[in-house]
């Protein structure tokens, strides 16, 4: 009848070594960067291992080699989108990533041809 006492507690290393994601920006939630869902960001040519301090920058070097979204890179590290957003700020500010400009509301007009052209395809689905 001690089986739950022999049991013990359930692998207090897993619980030790996780870090919560808020820890990771320091609780911080707003960057200097406009980070939308569809922004792509890569690996900058000037980021070396040797200037990545911080072991999610690792990862997010690792994971940016090719243009990523934001969606893409805060689901891959399983993080918030508002977890990746400043991170991904960090790191551009220093100059690890590269944020790549995306097409606003006064885009051109090659953009909403586009567009147009998907859209007209899509209805033809």
């Amino acid at each position: 009848m001690s089986a739950p006492e022999e049991a013990g507690p359930q692998e207090p290393e897993a619980a030790a070594t996780y870090i919560r994601p808020y820890a990771w920006t320091g609780g911080r939630t707003r960057t200097n960067h406009r980070l939308e869902l569809e922004t792509l960001v890569s690996t900058s040519e000037s980021c070396h291992p040797a200037r990545l301090q911080r072991l999610e920058h690792h990862s997010i070097a690792e994971l940016c080699r090719h243009p990523r979204s934001v969606a893409e890179v805060a689901a891959l590290l399983d993080v918030p989108l508002g977890v990746a957003k400043v991170l991904l700020g960090d790191m551009a500010d220093i100059g690890l990533i590269t944020v790549h400009q995306t097409v606003n509301e006064n885009g051109s007009t090659s953009h909403l041809l586009l567009m147009e052209r998907v859209l007209s395809g899509l209805r033809r689905l």
